[in-house]
């Protein structure tokens, strides 16, 4: 039987193995997953396509400086040479400069262009000039709006459902009836709405959660994400994709929730 001195130093044992496994967590999510982008291959049918689309979805960047993740993130994109690269919101973060912004924004090249939508950071933490910027980046902004890009794809980019003003009639006006098409937009929570309007949806603001623990999942999503955390869902006949995203918003945190550069290949078979 052991003595009330031996229990005490078992216990305080079991104390510090606790402690040092805790720390190393911490290190772990604050310096090695941050940064350790793990690209995700898909593949979907879209009728009416004669060829090959190869899409490179970026969403949640957050921009902070020019560091690890942003440069592994180029190295990526030029392995993976994609037809077209667009970005589902929350490029920003506060007190980051355009200047900042633009070190990343502007290194991003396609065949067929970069599209992007607005998130909810693009409201709470405004960039100087967002004209300016995206313009001088070579980034087409879709407010509300499309654009034909490729064959008969279309883009369709919505406001934010979360901090903007989405508007669904404006933004499908104009598409050609039956058109392939991916709806872009940031905060996953208005997907009923978009559900049956098209047959491809990308979107992220969830992170995956960030922060996600064995046998309970993400420990915590902002608001407007909905139901959904990260994958494939299915919304009324509209596959919607939402990703784990790149970046981190409040804290620059993830476990086991590695950051995410999602590659959609599009094909008409």
């Amino acid at each position: 039987m052991l003595t009330r001195r031996q229990m005490g130093r078992r216990v305080l044992r079991v104390v510090l193995v606790l402690a040092l496994l805790g720390g190393l967590a911490l290190l772990y999510a604050a310096l090695i997953e941050p940064a350790w982008i793990e690209v995700t291959h898909h593949r979907v049918t879209l009728a009416g396509l004669s060829k090959e689309l190869k899409i490179a979805h970026l969403t949640d960047l957050h921009i902070r400086e020019w560091g690890r993740r942003e440069q592994k993130l180029l190295r990526l994109l030029e392995a993976e040479q994609p037809d077209l690269i667009v970005i589902t919101g929350d490029t920003a973060s506060p007190g980051v400069t355009d200047a900042v912004r633009a070190q990343l924004l502007s290194k991003l090249r396609a065949p067929l262009g970069v599209y992007a939508t607005r998130g909810n950071w693009e409201f709470w933490a405004p960039m100087e000039d967002e004209e300016s910027l995206y313009r001088n980046a070579g980034i087409q902004v879709l407010l509300n709006g499309s654009h034909k890009v490729a064959d008969a794809v279309w883009l369709v980019g919505l406001d934010d459902a979360l901090a903007g003003t989405p508007d669904l009639a404006q933004a499908f006006t104009g598409l050609p009836p039956g058109a392939p098409c991916v709806t872009l937009f940031h905060s996953p929570s208005i997907a009923s709405e978009i559900g049956g309007k098209c047959p491809l949806a990308l979107t992220g603001h969830t992170h995956g959660g960030q922060v996600r623990l064995p046998g309970l999942g993400a420990l915590w999503l902002p608001p407007g994400s909905g139901p959904y955390e990260a994958g494939w869902y299915d919304v009324q006949g509209t596959r919607m994709y939402v990703s784990r995203g790149l970046g981190n918003s409040l804290l620059d945190l993830r476990f086991l929730c590695r950051p995410e550069l999602a590659i959609i290949t599009l094909s008409g078979r």
